[in-house]
């Protein structure tokens, strides 16, 4: 059952490690299959494609997913989450304060970005903000030897970011939208600009030279590629 990632969509990573590219927005979806638990990281921007996932992941690995790590509060990396009932939610600190009260912003973010108003207002109503807020780094322990380590590294993109390194050969870092390939990283009105080069700095300590780095959209990238955003941030908004 294992062998069919390919054949939803998913590009494979690692032994139990892909993500996917999700149709809209190019925004990444990633899944990491321990032992004994199954984490996603980030959910989709509307509750039909959180189904559409959690679908995909039951007929790929026949599990559930138990966890849920999420990048940071955009309506395309969230709004999915109410998909996967009895998953244990975790974001960076501040996450679930900011989603509890933000649901009519993100309903109309992503009616503004082409999301229907029905599917927005569906999502927006069952927004499911993190039971865990991780200050620093929190390790999940997802059975069989497999520990994935969730890391606060922002603010950056935004005030609230969440990445995910799933050691192995090579490591695998889930960056969110810190790093986009896509396109030039986006700098809304919650960025933080002036912390962005640093964060990326500690993306890149925690997952060294050698690891595989995923943007939020776009395609794989390795850390040549994120240093060189990161000095294209540091000169664009003229920080060291």
């Amino acid at each position: 059952m294992d062998a069919s990632w390919e054949d939803f969509g998913w590009e494979r990573l690692g032994n139990g490690v892909g993500r996917r590219r999700l149709p809209g927005w190019d925004a990444t979806v990633a899944l990491v299959v321990g032992a004994e638990a199954v984490l996603l990281f980030d959910t989709g921007s509307t509750l039909r494609e959180g189904v559409e996932i959690r679908t995909q992941v039951q007929a790929m690995t026949g599990r559930r997913v138990t966890h849920i790590a999420l990048s940071h509060p955009h309506f395309d990396h969230v709004l999915g989450t109410a998909a996967f009932a009895g998953a244990e939610v975790y974001g960076a600190i501040g996450t679930a304060a900011l989603l509890t009260g933000s649901a009519d912003e993100l309903y109309a973010d992503a009616v503004r970005q082409g999301v229907s108003e029905e599917d927005a207002a569906q999502a927006a109503e069952v927004l499911v903000a993190p039971h865990h807020q991780v200050c620093d780094a929190w390790t999940l322990d997802l059975g069989g030897g497999r520990q994935v380590l969730l890391a606060n590294v922002g603010p950056a993109h935004t005030g609230h970011d969440l990445v995910a390194l799933v050691p192995g050969s090579p490591a695998v870092v889930l960056c969110g939208d810190l790093v986009e390939e896509s396109g030039e990283p986006q700098a809304g009105p919650d960025a933080i600009p002036s912390r962005w080069p640093a964060a990326l700095d500690r993306l890149l300590a925690l997952g060294g030279e050698d690891a595989i780095y995923v943007p939020g959209h776009g395609a794989v990238v390795d850390a040549a590629f994120v240093r060189a955003q990161r000095d294209r941030l540091s000169a664009a908004f003229g920080v060291s």
